[in-house]
């Protein structure tokens, strides 16, 4: 951070951003004129990141006040949102209109464009990931004009998991289906013998496995229940026969207070308000923390846990809670879904950067075999030569980016690391 401008961090703390200037501008015509101007321009979004991907040493940006849009089409069934907006405005606009999204990741508080830009997912199977949701995407290109793309387009695919690569994200289109309600139940104390998997994970619409890896076992497990027309009333309990039903509501990270937690015990109720693990009204912890993402084939999960496993020694003491899920295949060149059915593992540490990262380091090389991929936001140490193994796009990435923005008005130190040079 330049003298005389304050110190400005991500939500965790761990990240003090080097920018030489941070802005807001007031309305679109001004958002165009300064990142016409600046050299270098990256957006702040929600500051939910864990490492870099969003620093710069040119100007920082936050688009918190800029109007805010929510632009419900009911004949299109969908829906053109500002990407600065959070989750949790979207998903009530969204609502009181009779509609919802797909899915949603466990915090609501997110913003929109933040998540899609970085492959944020929520659970389950048949379930894509945020940015699968994506129809249009508009941006402030680095010459200050207005960017467009549509699904379909030739350059779609590699434009919605962009790493803020391309430009400043100013709206999306997103899918909609009519509104549905969920039931949530919570189970405990689920052993990692003899765990079947794909049976587990299909138990529900989404399902969430926590473990702190102290014992060879999940804490819980969170099936989300997905009710289409029925009434609350007609929601059984859902036949979940390898562990016993919790008694009390629970919180994923053991001494944290449930009531920071949406409703659960068979509750039901709107699809906003039990996808996310956290309320809207509840910020889940004060940032305390630092968090790690691989993502891989799900064919791999039983092989990965065990390896896990065998390395629960070594993770348990920086490890606050461990949360297994999975997203559908997608077509988001950059997504860490991309081309294959998901298993995501999380990681939630400590907030202890040299603690954490020499056990970050000892996970990846337990998961090498199996191909991982890290989330963007998160943090990870792999080279930029097993990214590109692991990303097969992200050659193809590199080149759009660069057509897109010559000049380099949107890169940072980070990108320079990971993205190849062009033709490379």
């Amino acid at each position: 951070m330049s003298d005389g401008i304050p110190a400005v961090t991500n939500w965790a703390g761990n990240i003090t951003f080097s920018a030489r200037e941070v802005s807001s501008p007031g309305s679109l015509g001004a958002l165009r004129e300064l990142v016409a101007a600046s050299r270098r321009v990256r957006v702040l979004g929600s500051g939910h990141s864990f490492n870099e991907i969003a620093d710069t040493d040119g100007v920082l940006l936050s688009l918190a006040e800029l109007p805010p849009e929510v632009d419900v089409d009911t004949a299109a069934r969908a829906v053109r949102v500002s990407g600065w907006l959070r989750y949790a405005e979207l998903a009530r606009r969204v609502h009181a209109h009779g509609f919802a999204l797909h899915n949603m990741a466990s915090l609501p508080h997110i913003s929109v464009a933040g998540s899609v830009a970085t492959g944020t997912h929520g659970s389950g199977i048949a379930n894509g990931s945020l940015a699968s949701a994506v129809r249009e995407v508009e941006m402030v290109a680095a010459d200050g004009s207005t960017l467009t793309l549509r699904r379909g387009d030739d350059r779609f695919d590699g434009a919605v998991v962009s790493l803020g690569a391309l430009g400043v994200v100013t709206a999306l289109t997103l899918d909609l289906e009519p509104a549905y309600e969920v039931r949530q139940d919570v189970f405990t104390g689920l052993p990692l013998a003899e765990l079947d998997f794909e049976a587990v994970a299909s138990a529900a619409y989404s399902v969430s496995l926590f473990t702190d890896w102290r014992a060879p076992r999940f804490n819980q497990v969170w099936l989300k229940q997905r009710l289409d027309g029925a009434r609350p009333g007609d929601a059984p309990a859902p036949d979940f026969p390898w562990a016993p039903p919790a008694t009390e509501p629970q919180h994923p990270v053991p001494g944290m207070p449930a009531e920071n937690c949406t409703p659960q015990l068979g509750s039901v109720g709107p699809w906003h308000e039990r996808l996310p693990h956290f309320r809207a009204e509840f910020m889940p912890s004060s940032g305390a923390e630092l968090q790690t993402e691989y993502l891989l084939p799900r064919g791999h999960a039983r092989a990965a846990l065990d390896a896990l496993d065998g390395i629960r020694e070594t993770l348990a003491p920086v490890l606050q809670i461990c949360e297994v899920r999975t997203v559908a295949a997608d077509r988001q060149w950059l997504s860490p879904a991309y081309g294959r059915d998901t298993v995501a593992l999380h990681f939630t540490w400590v907030k202890d950067t040299a603690a954490v990262l020499p056990v970050v380091a000892a996970l990846e090389e337990s998961l090498a075999p199996f191909d991982a991929r890290p989330h963007w936001g998160k943090v990870f140490t792999l080279t930029p030569e097993t990214l590109g193994a692991r990303y097969p796009r992200l050659g193809d990435f590199a080149a759009l980016a660069t057509d897109v923005d010559p000049s380099g008005t949107f890169r940072n130190p980070f990108l320079d690391r990971i993205l190849p040079a062009p033709g490379a």
